[in-house]
């Protein structure tokens, strides 16, 4: 099983979301690897009531093992159900520039 596969089953068995986008963005990043770079939309109604933080450890916590595996970068949007439907026509989803992993600095 992929990556990507991994990451949907388990965000899928710990927050039963209404919506989850994952979209692998390892093409976008040096290095040859590609299942290391990936961005998540995640939207669940266990997210009422936690901090933008809270979310996001929760969403690393489920995915420490690929983590420890070789993921290397996971953008998170993770908001609740009413969060969503607010933002869903105006959301700017794009993730940071990688700095690390193979990338080298200029000397």
């Amino acid at each position: 099983m992929n990556r990507e596969a991994i990451i949907f089953e388990a965000l899928t068995s710990a927050f039963s979301p209404s919506v989850l986008e994952i979209e692998n963005e390892s093409h976008m990043h040096s290095g040859t690897c590609s299942e290391t770079h990936y961005k998540v939309l995640l939207v669940s109604p266990m997210f009422e009531g936690k901090s933008r933080i809270d979310r996001q450890r929760a969403v690393n916590d489920v995915l420490k093992e690929e983590f420890n595996k070789g993921l290397h970068a996971l953008t998170q949007k993770v908001l609740t159900p009413a969060e969503f439907e607010v933002q869903k026509d105006a959301l700017n989803f794009i993730s940071p520039e990688c700095r690390g992993g193979s990338k080298r600095l200029p000397k």
